[in-house]
């Protein structure tokens, strides 16, 4: 956590932290709705969803008070996407999900799937075979990405028309 807090004194562009697994979640938290766009940070979860209950549990554990509500709307506002790694049955690492946080509806963080991983069979190499499928949304983030002069490009990302 002092780590966290002595990098944002540095007044960095961005933060990558390897892994998320205490009290430090409140500073990431933070340093995300306080301008530090493209920031990272990695967290053990099951599954997207999970991610967000793993990332409230962490702050209910720490030394601060918040209400559920007040940290899901800080949430919502500070994680745009979750890129869900899992290691498959070959070994092998694959992205087999990405959500992206469109907001909070009531007392939830609504999401929605844009990318996710099918596997299908392991092939003669002993190598699983599967596909990739876009979800065909168009992403909530676009506008962002026109802010920046990146709307085109990630709209051919998502297959997604204008």
């Amino acid at each position: 956590r002092q780590l966290v807090k002595n990098a944002l004194r540095m007044r960095p562009d961005r933060i990558i932290l390897g892994e998320i697994r205490g009290d430090e979640v409140i500073d990431v938290l933070t340093a995300m709705n306080t301008g530090h766009d493209g920031s990272m940070a990695t967290i053990h979860a099951n599954n997207p969803r999970d991610c967000l209950a793993r990332i409230e549990n962490l702050v209910s554990m720490s030394s601060v008070q918040i209400e559920m509500r007040s940290l899901r709307k800080q949430i919502a506002s500070a994680i745009q996407i979750i890129v869900q790694i899992e290691r498959m049955r070959d070994g092998k690492r694959r992205v087999v999900a990405i959500e992206e946080i469109v907001g909070i509806e009531g007392d939830v963080i609504s999401t929605q799937t844009l990318f996710s991983y099918k596997p299908a069979r392991m092939n003669a190499n002993g190598e699983l075979e599967g596909e990739f499928i876009c979800h065909g949304i168009r992403p909530k983030m676009i506008e962002r990405a026109e802010y920046f002069g990146k709307e085109q490009e990630v709209l051919e990302c998502f297959k997604v028309s204008m």
